[in-house]
């Protein structure tokens, strides 16, 4: 394995800041795509960017025999806004190694994950082992945003496509020592909502006490969402929902992450979740919902005595298998048209909605993607539900008909969408040599 030319590469891209939610990084969401084209069509690959409504999808494929199996490696080259540089303890699109790992927004999530298939491939040609497979490649820009205009894209290239499984390296680890394969992840609905109530911003003084204020208006609806037992309030919010069976029960909480962990990784002092449910269901088998943002009236330096004439937040919803996220966005539409006061116009506009995804783990592959594993690691993997989203693994269940073995080689504490960003070394060199173990047994 060549480690040093590896992370040479790895840190080009990292160089790249490619921020797909914001518009002045359009230019970068390009040069990211082309230099992934570029890195794949050296080794061989029949290589295009492929346009869509927004970010373009770079594709790739190493067509050998119709025979053998045909893998689909998922990732994607957009990254989330770094933030506030001040609380990053170097740039964050100047990659650096520090204490065994690398310092990047991106590196984790998901450029150096990705970047452990496009090694992985690099190593093996090198090595000039036979590979009896057929490979491809779906690389977007579009994974922090919603996957928005992925679905369309998959649908319109079916034939294209077509594969026998996905493999995704999206997701993490419980240590450097336990490897873990996720079976399922739950879906998303992200929502931003406006709350007007005056045509502009006027005096608290003159009028305060007899207009609605927006900002109040706006808490009191997003406090109702929830009761103090944390169960979401939402009307048929809970209808359909997957039972758990009790052996998967017992194999979901022998998972070894809780409460010690979460405190250490994210700095809270107390966990907290829905009543009468472990942590790890409320984890990946429960849904949730949180308020992302919430802003409206004058935040500058010193007083000013305004009501102001519009308040607005952002919220997600995380729901689980069976969910259905149209009828959960018609019934929350619902909510806010029964209880926002007269007086009061609300806006709610659907940013991202995507259904959970839910994984047959007797398929052959992931019996192969465990022997990988213990290979490396030395031990057999943990199964895991995970919290978080990837859209891409429902679209190609629905269009494809495919499971996604979701191989992830991150650690809890990489801090993902935060200041310091960071991928262990270690992880980075063992995922490349996991996907190599992978690939050979094919």
């Amino acid at each position: 394995m060549n480690s040093k030319k590896h992370l040479e590469n790895l840190f080009e891209l990292l160089r790249i800041p490619s921020i797909s939610a914001q518009s002045d990084h359009q230019k970068d969401m390009v040069k990211a795509a082309a230099w992934i084209h570029k890195k794949l069509t050296s080794l061989g690959l029949k290589s295009n960017i492929l346009s869509t409504k927004g970010h373009p999808v770079v594709y790739a494929e190493l067509m050998a025999n119709s025979k053998w199996p045909t893998i689909l490696v998922y990732g994607h080259y957009d990254v989330q806004d770094h933030g506030n540089p001040g609380e990053w303890s170097s740039n964050p699109f100047e990659p650096e190694i520090r204490n065994g790992n690398i310092y990047g927004r991106g590196v984790a999530d998901d450029k150096g994950q990705l970047y452990t298939w496009i090694a992985a491939l690099s190593d093996l040609r090198a090595s000039r082992f036979k590979l009896r497979t057929n490979i491809k490649f779906l690389i977007e820009g579009e994974e922090e945003i919603g996957s928005r205009n992925l679905e369309e894209f998959v649908d319109k290239n079916k034939s294209l496509l077509a594969s026998d499984i996905c493999l995704v390296s999206d997701s993490d680890c419980i240590s450097e020592n336990d490897p873990v394969i996720t079976y399922g992840l739950r879906g998303i609905i992200y929502f931003e909502i406006s709350i007007k109530t005056l045509p502009k911003d006027v005096h608290s003084g003159t009028y305060g006490g007899n207009v609605l204020n927006p900002i109040e208006v706006l808490s009191n609806l997003l406090s109702g969402l929830k009761n103090n037992e944390r169960k979401i309030l939402i009307p048929n919010f809970y209808k359909n929902l997957r039972k758990i069976p009790i052996q998967e029960k017992r194999r979901l909480n022998h998972y070894p992450f809780g409460e010690r962990e979460i405190k250490k990784e994210t700095g809270a002092k107390v966990v907290v979740g829905e009543k009468g449910y472990t942590i790890q269901e409320r984890a990946g088998a429960r849904p949730a919902l949180d308020i992302n943002g919430i802003w409206g009236g004058y935040q500058g330096e010193g007083a000013k005595t305004i009501i102001p004439q519009k308040a607005q937040a952002k919220f997600s919803m995380r729901i689980v298998p069976l969910q259905n996220p149209k009828d959960i966005i018609k019934n929350t539409k619902n909510y806010f048209l029964k209880n926002t006061p007269k007086g009061a116009e609300f806006h709610l506009k659907v940013l991202a909605a995507d259904s959970a995804v839910l994984v047959n783990t007797t398929n052959k592959y992931f019996g192969l993607a465990e022997k990988a594993y213990k290979k490396v690691f030395g031990k057999k993997p943990h199964y895991h539900l995970h919290g978080a989203t990837i859209p891409v693994g429902g679209m190609l269940k629905r269009a494809l008909n495919i499971d996604t073995v979701y191989m992830g080689y991150g650690l809890p504490d990489d801090g993902l969408h935060g200041p310091n960003e960071k991928f262990s070394l270690g992880m980075f060199e063992k995922g490349i040599q996991t996907n190599s173990e992978f690939l050979k047994s094919l």
